[in-house]
């Protein structure tokens, strides 16, 4: 399963639904919402597996609590909220509130909401990723490639199928997310692309004014 499947498939509904009744945002803000923050979590969970300290912990982490059954059991989503924040905290560190305070000004999710639903989203994200890791079936010393493969994979097939704004969502942040200008994920995804969605995207992404334009088109003008 790509990126794009979890996103677009049953595993993507079941969350939007369960987010939509706890929180009252709409099932497409979600969805929208989720094709951002997977990539830009998955691109820091590449950029510190670098480290191979690092890379061993999520292996390990993968192994012991992300084995991708909670792709199949939305049941899991509410109990493991609170792991999810812990998961996030540890992902972006310092960067966790600036990361958040950048998604929610260009979501239009408050910040008061942002951060219990990404804490929801942060389980399902590990999860797709600890499956993908069993059916490669790769270890620490793998884990940077595999990442890596699941991001091309995704910017490849949303530059194929730009029919629709959920793949101009994910193929412009992918195609951030692939800036070697700075080697920093946040700046390269939430800087160039959120930050300022005119800077080398696409001619519809400028068009529409970057990820603000582009949720309009999902929200009906929102």
């Amino acid at each position: 399963m790509n990126l794009i499947d979890l996103l677009t498939g049953n595993t993507g509904n079941e969350v939007a639904t369960q987010a939509e009744n706890k929180f009252g945002i709409s099932k497409n803000q979600i969805i929208a919402l989720l094709a951002v923050s997977a990539p830009l979590v998955i691109s820091y969970l590449k950029n510190k597996s670098q480290d191979s300290k690092e890379a061993e912990a999520l292996n390990n982490a993968l192994d012991k609590d992300h084995d991708g059954s909670i792709l199949n059991d939305a049941s899991q989503l509410e109990a493991r909220q609170g792991e999810g924040n812990s998961i996030l905290s540890h992902i972006f560190g310092n960067d966790k509130a600036n990361v958040e305070n950048q998604l929610s000004q260009n979501t239009g999710i408050s910040m008061d909401k942002i951060g219990p639903i990404l804490a929801m989203l942060a389980p399902v994200i590990m999860g797709y990723i600890g499956k993908e890791k069993q059916q490669s079936n790769v270890g620490a010393g793998g884990i940077g490639d595999l990442l890596g493969g699941i991001l091309g994979n995704a910017s490849n097939q949303a530059q194929q199928q730009q029919s629709n704004p959920l793949n101009d969502i994910l193929g412009s942040v992918l195609g951030g997310g692939n800036s070697q200008s700075s080697g920093n994920p946040l700046n390269d995804i939430l800087g160039s692309f959120l930050g300022g969605g005119q800077q080398q995207q696409g001619q519809q992404n400028q068009q529409n004014g970057g990820l603000g334009g582009l949720l309009g088109s999902i929200f009906g003008g929102k």
